[in-house]
Parts: C-alpha cells; sequence; structure tokens
C-alpha cells in the first residue's frame, strides 16, 4: 500500500472484533489502539478480556494497562493518549488498527470532543449522594424524562454518566444530547476505514454466555478478590464495570456466585444491546455480517479488500 492505513475495527462485545484487529495488524505490519474504556486499568485482565500475552508478543498494543484501577479515566484523557500513540505509530510508517467497542470513545477519535458546559461541584455533590441513597434506576429515569436520547444509551448503573447528564440540564435546561449533535456530522478528523462486525443475535447472545463462563473459569472472582485487597479502593469506574460489579456484590455476600453469574450475562446484553443501539448512528462503516462458524482467516479475506479500496494509488 502507497501509504498507512489507518483502521478502525469495531462491533458489540463479544463480536470477535479483537481476533479480527489482530489478524489486520499482523497482515499489514501495523499497531493496535484498544478504544475500551476498561482494558485501561491494570490488573483488571480476565473481566475486561484483554488480550493474551503471546498476542502482545507478537503485536504492539497501545491504551491498555496505562492506569490504576483507583484511578478515574476521562474520555479527554484517552482522546489525548490516543491521537500521542497514532501519530506514533504513523511516524513509524506502520498501519494503525484501532479496535473497541466503546461507543462514546469511537465517537470522540473519529469526530472529537465537543464543546459542552462546565462543571458545578455543589450539584455533582448532590446527584452522587441521591445515588448513593436512591439508588441508579430512580436517577436514570430522572435522565429518561429530561433526556430520552442519552438515556437509551447510559446504563443505569453508570454513575458518573448519568450524573453529568442531569449536571448539563440543571446547569443549561438542555438536554447533554443536545450539545453532543456535532457527534452528527460525516466529517471523520482523520481518513479511517470503519469495519464492522455483526452477528445474528441469537449467536451474539451465545458468545456473550461462553464468554462469561470462561472468564469465571480463567478466574474472575481471584482477580476481583484481589483487587479488593489493595491498598488503594476502586475507583467508582473500576467498580461499576460489567463483570466486577456484579462479582464485588457476591464477594460482598449480597448475592450467591450464581446469580452473579447470570447477572454478568444479563448486563452483558443490555451492554451488547446499547451498543447496537449507537452504532446505528455510525454512517461510514463498512459491514461485515460474520456466520456462525465462519472462521477470523475468512472475515479477514473479506475485510483486506475494503481497507485497500479507501487506500490512495501509487
Amino acid at each position: 500500500m502507497s501509504s498507512s492505513p489507518l483502521i478502525l475495527v469495531l462491533g458489540v462485545t463479544a463480536s470477535g472484533k479483537g481476533s479480527l484487529a489482530f489478524e489486520l495488524a499482523r497482515t499489514l505490519g501495523g499497531e493496535i489502539v484498544s478504544i475500551d474504556s476498561m482494558k485501561v486499568y491494570r490488573r483488571m485482565d480476565v473481566g475486561t478480556a484483554k488480550p493474551t500475552a503471546e498476542k502482545r508478543r507478537q503485536i504492539p498494543y497501545h491504551l491498555i494497562d496505562v492506569v490504576e484501577p483507583s484511578e478515574s479515566f476521562s474520555v479527554d484523557r484517552f482522546l489525548d493518549l490516543a491521537n500521542e500513540t497514532i501519530d506514533a505509530i504513523l511516524a513509524r510508517g506502520k498501519a494503525v488498527v484501532a479496535v473497541g467497542g466503546t461507543a462514546l470513545y469511537i465517537k470522540t477519535l473519529l469526530f472529537g470532543l465537543f464543546d459542552g458546559p462546565g462543571e458545578d461541584p455543589h450539584i455533582r455533590r448532590r446527584l452522587h449522594d441521591r445515588f448513593v441513597a436512591e439508588g441508579g434506576t430512580v436517577l436514570h429515569e430522572q435522565l429518561r424524562s429530561v433526556d430520552p436520547e442519552a438515556a437509551a444509551r447510559i446504563h443505569p448503573n453508570d454513575q458518573r454518566r448519568i450524573v453529568r447528564a442531569l449536571e448539563v440540564y440543571e446547569l443549561t435546561g438542555r438536554p447533554i444530547s443536545s450539545f453532543q449533535q456535532q457527534f452528527a456530522s460525516d466529517r471523520m478528523l482523520r481518513d479511517w476505514t470503519i469495519l464492522g462486525l455483526r452477528r445474528d443475535k441469537s449467536v451474539e447472545s451465545q458468545r456473550i454466555k461462553l464468554r462469561v463462563m470462561r472468564m469465571i473459569d480463567q478466574g474472575l472472582a481471584q482477580e476481583v478478590r484481589s483487587l479488593l485487597a489493595e491498598d488503594k479502593p476502586l475507583s467508582q469506574q473500576a467498580r461499576a464495570a460489567i463483570g466486577y460489579a456484579e462479582m464485588i456484590e457476591h464477594l460482598e455476600g449480597r448475592m450467591t456466585l450464581e446469580d452473579a453469574v447470570e447477572k454478568i450475562k444479563v448486563n452483558t446484553r443490555k451492554l451488547a444491546k446499547a451498543q447496537r443501539t449507537w452504532f446505528k448512528t455510525f454512517r461510514q462503516v463498512r459491514w461485515l455480517d460474520v456466520g456462525e462458524e465462519e472462521s477470523v482467516e475468512s472475515v479477514l479475506s473479506r475485510a483486506l479488500p475494503m481497507v485497500s479500496a479507501d487506500q490512495p494509488n501509487p
């Protein structure tokens, strides 16, 4: 190819996007940039389905293991790190293969940050205290009444984003989604080839079930127990991650292991549904409908011509 391609692979959780990204990077001599709000945390390995140590020896991975689980991690920080990383990869003459399912991070990477209002620590503290006292469902319903668009893509357990959306509404009288309209733009900041993996919902559900059971077998409970035993407590973001929140409930005696596992499956399916909703707004995606038993090599053979078609002629 005449220039280093910029490829973004997206899809719902457990869709196989990580495997395709790895094969693309290996074939094109590229490096991988993770777009995942939880893979940034060190020692949160099993529950976030990080790539194996063997894969990371073969291909350089970036934006994995960059912060401690006790720290918060913002979309602003992600964007800064991602742009620095992408510029460095391109300067080395390598292909960039970005991969992930965190829709807000993907939107930000493609179109930039939106201009929103400032913060009010008093409003934020009051909303935070209400979330703790009344539960996420109550505040999520309040958000739904003033900003149904934002509520549709924010999980009821996502304290940070619910509080922020309600804070913006109190500060401005406008829903936070109205400040994000620029995300509807078709003008990307860079020339990305965006590949999306799509599977039958029933197949996705089965893959999610298998992934959750694999995480349990790989020691998710032990991983969470070790994290809880660390000197610094887990950040609110880390505690809210699917797989970790439910396992914490189990380890703290509020839920049986069987119920925790089932709740992880349910919440992961809800996440996949929210991701599908987000991805429908991505107009530039070249979708690859993947067969139930189709190999990653077969998907790769269909993806490569799409990448080549977007590259300028020599």
